[in-house]
C-alpha cells in the first residue's frame, strides 16, 4: 500500500506554504498525484439581512469569495511550480454551511488528505468542518500540518498513540506506509487498564501486527502524570524527539469534544509536529 492520490484543501493563502510543501514531499516520496482544492468561502447568511439587500449582499459575497479562491490558487501554483511531482489545482466557491460536501466528494477518492491546523489565532471557521468532512464523510485519513514547520520527508521516529480503540487501529492501518519507512515507531500506551484481555501485554498485539509489515516497534507504557492524556503524549513526543504523531480521531462525539474538550482537539491545538489521524 502507498499513498498514490493526495488531496489538500486551502482557504487561506497564508496557510498554504507548510501544507503544500508537506503534501508535495509526500507526493514525491510515494510517486503520487497531488490535487489542491482552493476554496473561496461565502460566509453570508440567507435571511440575516433585510429582504431588499439579500441579492446585493449575496452577489458581493460571492464575488469576494471568488477573488479569494483565485488568490489562493495563484499562491498554490506558485508553491507547487518548482516541485517535480504530478499536481493539479482547482478553485471554487462554497457557502460555509455547504463546504463539507465539496471536500468529502473529493476526499473519498483520495488516499490521504493534508490540511492546516484548524484551531488557533487567525483561523477561518471553515477549517474545522473541512477537517471533519474529510474524516467522517470522506472516510479518509488526514495529516494535519502545524505552522512554520519544515516538511516531514520520511519521519524517522513516530509516536503511535494506542488505547485499543477502533479509531486508533484505523489510524495505525492507514499510516502503515509511513510506519514502515520509519527507523523506529513508539507505540505509546498511557495508563493501560488493570483488568482486560491485554493487561499483561499492553500494546503487544498491535506491535505484533505492524511488525509483520516490517515496522520497527518499541512499546512505551506511561503513567498519566498530567491532567490530560494528550499532555502526557505531547511531552513524550517532545522527549523522544518524534517527528510525527499517529492517533485515532474523535473517540468521543464531535459535539462533546467541542463543548468539553478532548484529546483530538487538544492535540491539534498544541502539537508542534504533524498529526496523522483517522476515524
Amino acid at each position: 500500500m502507498a499513498y498514490k492520490s493526495l488531496f489538500s484543501v486551502l482557504t487561506d493563502e497564508s496557510l498554504a506554504g507548510p501544507v503544500l510543501s508537506q503534501a508535495a514531499r509526500l507526493a514525491e516520496m510515494n510517486d503520487a498525484h497531488l490535487e489542491a482544492l482552493c476554496m473561496g468561502v461565502d460566509r453570508s447568511q440567507t435571511g440575516y439581512y433585510y429582504a431588499g439587500a439579500n441579492a446585493m449582499i449575496l452577489q458581493e459575497s460571492i464575488a469576494r469569495a471568488q477573488e479569494e479562491a483565485e488568490t489562493v490558487e495563484a499562491r498554490a501554483r506558485e508553491i507547487l511550480g518548482p516541485w517535480d511531482v504530478r499536481w493539479s489545482t482547482e478553485s471554487g466557491v462554497a457557502q460555509l454551511a455547504d463546504i463539507g460536501r465539496h471536500v468529502a466528494a473529493r476526499a473519498r477518492f483520495s488516499d490521504l488528505v493534508v490540511l492546516p491546523r484548524p484551531y488557533g489565532d487567525n483561523r477561518g471557521v471553515e477549517l474545522e468542518p473541512v477537517l471533519e468532512a474529510a474524516l467522517f464523510e470522506g472516510r479518509t485519513p488526514v495529516l494535519v500540518v502545524p505552522d512554520e514547520k519544515t516538511e516531514v520527508t520520511v519521519p524517522k521516529k513516530i509516536v503511535l498513540a494506542w488505547n485499543e480503540s477502533s479509531e486508533a487501529l484505523s489510524a495505525a492501518r492507514a499510516a502503515l506506509p509511513l510506519l514502515k519507512a520509519a527507523d523506529r515507531v513508539h507505540v505509546v500506551v498511557i495508563d493501560p487498564p488493570t483488568h482486560g484481555p491485554n493487561r499483561s501485554d499492553p500494546g503487544g498485539l498491535l506491535s505484533q501486527y505492524i511488525s509483520r509489515h516490517g515496522v520497527k516497534v518499541e512499546i512505551d507504557v506511561l503513567s498519566k502524570t498530567m491532567p490530560r492524556v494528550s499532555d502526557v503524549l505531547l511531552r513524550h513526543t517532545k522527549d523522544i524527539e518524534a517527528e510525527l504523531v499517529v492517533m485515532g480521531a474523535y473517540g468521543k462525539s464531535r459535539f462533546r469534544e467541542a463543548i468539553l474538550g478532548g484529546a483530538t482537539r487538544y492535540m491539534l491545538e498544541q502539537s508542534e509536529v504533524p498529526v496523522f489521524m483517522a476515524h
